[in-house]
């Protein structure tokens, strides 16, 4: 593979963009600008899920709490609950869903609010990561406004997707459950794009302005994860370069065919 290719395409576009790959077989990586802290967006949503999963296994929530959702809890943009009437009832689970398949921000904030934002971060240390944050809640205007923003890097989100796809965050049968709830992503034109129909993909999103990320693990024949964070750059050109790049790294892993072995 010519990861010389993949370094040129990244360092032509606008910006920041950083790049981590690794084959998970075989410990081969490669990496550009990969510790460079980013704007998150919505990939600061795989350690809300991770803080849910280590809650629920250490029986500080149950799956079955009911959260009726208030107008005052919505926000716009991604997800499903914004649109759905007031004073609907969800499950905690329901919650981890939304928040990884739809981006669903309203799902994302009322588990912040029920897990605490200092318990998500001290999970995030315990793992290894010291410069991915969670800062403020989603759409926090007046954090923002601040300069206040929640901080991922490539390499460390890789490093949480690595860890879950050996069963080391929580145990083994939580990192298998949050692997099959990310390979249940239902926002699919970056990563996924030009990777055959039918292997199955355990992956985030993210977006914002001059912003977008897709972090994640593609089950070929040869698993490999990949993530893609980049900032002040050109979306439309970003996103068609992770397009791009996953195909060529699909290829590269040689088989046609893959399975989500969550």
């Amino acid at each position: 593979m010519d990861f010389q290719e993949i370094e040129q395409r990244l360092q032509g576009l606008p910006g920041e963009a950083g790049f981590w790959y690794e084959e998970l077989g075989t410990g081969q990586t490669a990496s550009l600008h990969a510790d460079i802290p980013v704007n998150a967006a919505s990939v600061i949503k795989i350690p809300i899920l991770i803080e849910a999963f280590r809650a629920l296994y250490a029986g500080e929530a149950d799956r079955e709490e009911t959260f009726t959702i208030r107008r005052e809890d919505k926000l716009p943009s991604c997800g499903a609950l914004n649109y759905l009437h007031d004073g609907l009832c969800v499950t905690f689970h329901d919650l981890c869903v939304l928040t990884i398949i739809l981006s669903d921000n309203t799902a994302a904030n009322l588990l912040i609010k029920r897990l605490g934002m200092e318990k998500i971060n001290d999970g995030l240390r315990a793992l290894g990561l010291r410069t991915t944050t969670l800062n403020r809640l989603l759409f926090d205007s007046a954090a923002a406004a601040r300069g206040v923003e929640n901080i991922i890097t490539a390499r460390e989100i890789g490093r949480l997707l690595r860890l879950l796809h050996e069963g080391k965050i929580v145990s083994p049968e939580a990192s298998a459950e949050m692997l099959a709830i990310l390979c249940d992503q239902r926002l699919n034109g970056k990563i996924p794009f030009f990777v055959p129909r039918g292997v199955r993909i355990a992956h985030k999103t993210g977006e914002d302005t001059g912003v977008t990320h897709d972090v994640g693990i593609v089950y070929a024949e040869r698993p490999f994860l990949v993530c893609f964070c980049s900032q002040h750059t050109d979306v439309p050109r970003m996103e068609r370069a992770m397009q791009d790049i996953t195909g060529m790294l699909y290829i590269y892993a040689q088989r046609p065919k893959g399975v989500c072995q969550v």
